[in-house]
């Protein structure tokens, strides 16, 4: 490894049907500051997102990809392009994550001035300036979920005072955090296919003794659900598997019975109503 790269930040992008906006994600990320390797994990895309990719692959050294035959999922992905690649940071990026030049660079920064290690994210706007609440999330809260609070519970506010603020978890959508830390608590658990996977490796880096938190001083346009409004069953199929998935795994051992019962239930009786929204928002302009 050069001198650069052992002081680098090495960029995994996730891509599965992405070509509207992955020429874009990956211009941006050849320009950003402080990137010395880009990875491109592609699951089966067949709309030209490859054909995007191989072209900026020939056109700088820094960026490889992996083609996988069928789509394995986002953590299984994230992992391959992690093993792709040595440098001792790792960011994570959507290809529908659109930094300016000095993000990345503007969260390194942030968590090399961290006593100990940190697992950082970033202010994420969707294209007309609206805050993503995604970006600062507290753990799910199940008790709250039986007793009608929405997904948007979980959503923290952001405090302008804060520069650096603490949170339970942050959007997938951008993280960076140091190879370290993600090999120590062993990446991306793969058996979520698809989202509540940040949920859960945030937990973890924070169980590990890692900061968590939020860089309010770094703006990231974030254009969500690119790749899956064709795909509201199986997007709302996936999600609702990986939140029982994450409370199997961290509530269920602490709750009785009639507890965990009920949040199963709670969590699949929602599913019919919420690819119903999903087809919905999918369809209608």
């Amino acid at each position: 490894m050069s001198a650069s790269a052992r002081d680098g930040i090495a960029v995994v992008v996730v891509t599965y049907r992405s070509a509207s906006t992955i020429d874009d994600c990956l211009r941006r990320l050849r320009m950003a500051d402080g990137v010395v390797q880009i990875r491109v994990v592609d699951n089966d895309s067949r709309d030209g997102t490859l054909a995007v990719v191989q072209r900026h692959a020939t056109a700088d050294p820094r960026l490889r990809f992996i083609a996988n035959p069928d789509n394995a999922g986002f953590g299984v992905a994230c992992n391959q392009g992690a093993r792709a690649c040595d440098a001792p940071w790792i960011a994570f990026v959507n290809p529908d994550c659109l930094p300016p030049p000095d993000a990345l660079a503007g969260l390194h920064a942030h968590a090399q001035a961290v006593a100990g290690e940190a697992l950082l994210g970033a202010d994420l706007v969707d294209e007309a300036g609206a805050r993503d609440g995604a970006a600062r999330r507290r753990d799910p809260d199940f008790g709250a979920m039986l007793l009608g609070a929405s997904a948007r519970s979980l959503d923290i506010a952001p405090d302008p005072a804060q520069p650096l603020q603490p949170v339970d978890a942050v959007s997938g959508a951008l993280m960076l955090l140091p190879r370290a830390l993600f090999e120590r608590i062993d990446g991306f658990d793969e058996g979520y296919r698809l989202h509540a996977e940040d949920l859960d490796l945030c937990r973890r880096a924070r169980q590990a003794g890692a900061c968590v938190a939020v860089a309010n001083d770094i703006r990231v346009v974030h254009v969500r659900g690119v790749s899956s409004r064709s795909r509201p069953l199986f997007v709302e199929w996936h999600k609702h598997r990986g939140l029982a998935r994450y409370f199997r795994k961290f509530e269920a051992p602490r709750r009785e019975l009639p507890v965990r019962t009920a949040v199963y239930a709670m969590i699949w009786l929602r599913f019919p109503l919420a690819v119903l929204r999903a087809t919905a928002r999918a369809i209608l302009p």
